[in-house]
């Protein structure tokens, strides 16, 4: 269905059409005046289904993106372009659906319901928003995570040191997964043994976003259970015996005369360790897999490790983690002179963001060797629910890349790698089965 074809009203009339940008341009009413169009009297193309192979949904999007900036999906709609992506993270009318994956899934049990309302971080808006992101930030600086740069280092040397004599490995089981927990750890003061845990934790927390909540609310709530423990008494541990950690500094975070409530620090330290684990992990896994396919940047990393910065940006570009997310209209908004009514769910595309011609040249060819182009990489999202931990991702797989690219040589896969269900929010690789020449 053709986005640029006019789109005929009630009566017959034609209403306006689509224009380059696949905006709508209005038609004048009766008194003259342009009349704004509803985002449902558009004519879009529809995403009937999820398109499960990661190659075709993105030349769908290609395809899509040449034509309209917005698709129709069974939910909602689907932001293409880079441009209207930032545009629509950048709205503050418009509000993150991350507290509602329930209802959109059909959860109907009341206990679930109830507690996918606490508030957090990742769902809060306006006021309690900006306030709780305004204490917490400088926590989460560059500096802050430069620091931790040295440990990171060794926990890559650690982990590597069984694998790089034997010439092959699974790095997901034997690098990526174990990699950000004792790095959490570190962070926030917690003791080194209980990296194992914290894995287990973030796993089970983070099937919220993989598509079968119904089946696996009753092991996310015992999840929560035993992490609102273990946080509540790593808190009250900390009260008493300060170090220094983030976990001190977010006791400590005041501003005017207004501190954490005792919730508060539960539900940031438990959002640093489920949201800074499974994203490293799988990024990490996303990137190495993209150079085990290309073998020159690969051994270039491994010479020049000043790329990394690059690498990391480009790498998360081309295959990044997290592949999109999801708002709603918290009133009726208008954008581009289309009406999206309150509670319309809109989707931006981080994958089709990423791949936007108009903002990256060549989006796609990988090379680590492009110069840094204006536009950022979208995988960390814009606006006000720009990843908080963004400054600590980067450092980790900064420093992990080319620690890598040194120790495993002339890398290939050795074997077919398992991809994770399409439907998993935060997706990467299963298995990743990898050789390179022994060191």
């Amino acid at each position: 269905m053709a986005t640029s074809e006019r789109v005929p009203g009630p009566s017959g009339r034609e209403r306006g059409a689509l224009g380059p940008s696949g905006q709508e341009r209005g038609a004048e009413g009766p008194s003259g005046h342009e009349r704004k169009v509803l985002v449902s009297e558009l004519d879009l193309p529809t995403i009937a289904e999820a398109v499960t192979d990661r190659h075709e949904a993105l030349a769908l999007l290609d395809r899509h993106r040449a034509n309209t900036w917005l698709v129709r999906n069974e939910f909602g709609y689907v932001v293409t372009r880079y441009e209207d992506c930032v545009g629509i993270l950048r709205d503050r009318r418009f509000f993150s659906a991350a507290g509602l994956v329930a209802q959109l899934e059909g959860v109907t049990d009341p206990e679930f319901l109830r507690r996918s309302e606490r508030p957090s971080i990742l769902s809060m808006e306006g006021a309690d928003h900006s306030r709780l992101r305004r204490l917490v930030a400088p926590a989460f600086t560059p500096k802050a995570a430069d620091r931790l740069r040295p440990f990171m280092r060794e926990v890559v040397e650690e982990l590597l040191a069984p694998v790089v004599p034997t010439g092959h490995c699974d790095l997901m089981a034997d690098v990526c997964e174990p990699y950000p927990i004792p790095i959490i750890c570190q962070l926030l003061g917690a003791p080194n043994e209980d990296w194992k845990q914290f894995s287990v934790w973030a796993s089970d927390l983070l099937r919220v976003f993989n598509g079968n909540l119904i089946e696996d609310a009753p092991i996310i709530m015992r999840t929560q259970d035993e992490l609102d423990a273990y946080v509540t008494g790593l808190i009250e541990d900390r009260r008493s015996q300060p170090a220094d950690d983030l976990l001190t500094a977010l006791i400590a975070a005041e501003e005017d005369g207004d501190r954490l409530s005792p919730s508060e620090l539960v539900s940031m330290v438990e959002a640093v360790i489920v949201g800074g684990t499974d994203t490293t992990r799988n990024q990490l896994g996303c990137t190495v897999a993209l150079f085990a396919s290309h073998p020159d940047q690969w051994a270039l990393l491994g010479e020049q490790p000043e790329l990394a910065a690059r690498a990391v940006e480009e790498s998360m570009r081309y295959l990044g983690a997290i592949r999109g997310t999801a708002r709603y209209a918290s009133e009726d908004i208008e954008y581009r002179d289309v009406v999206f009514p309150a509670g319309t769910f809109v989707f931006p595309s981080f994958t089709g963001a990423n791949y936007d011609p108009g903002a990256f040249a060549d989006p796609h060819e990988f090379d680590i060797r492009k110069p840094a182009p204006a536009a950022p990489q979208l995988t960390f999202g814009s606006g006000i629910h720009y990843c908080l931990g963004a400054s600590l991702a980067r450092a980790e797989l900064q420093e992990a890349l080319p620690i890598l690219a040194r120790r495993m040589p002339d890398l290939a896969l050795d074997g077919d790698i398992t991809w994770k269900p399409e439907t998993f929010g935060i997706w990467g690789p299963l298995r990743l089965p990898l050789r390179f020449t022994p060191s």
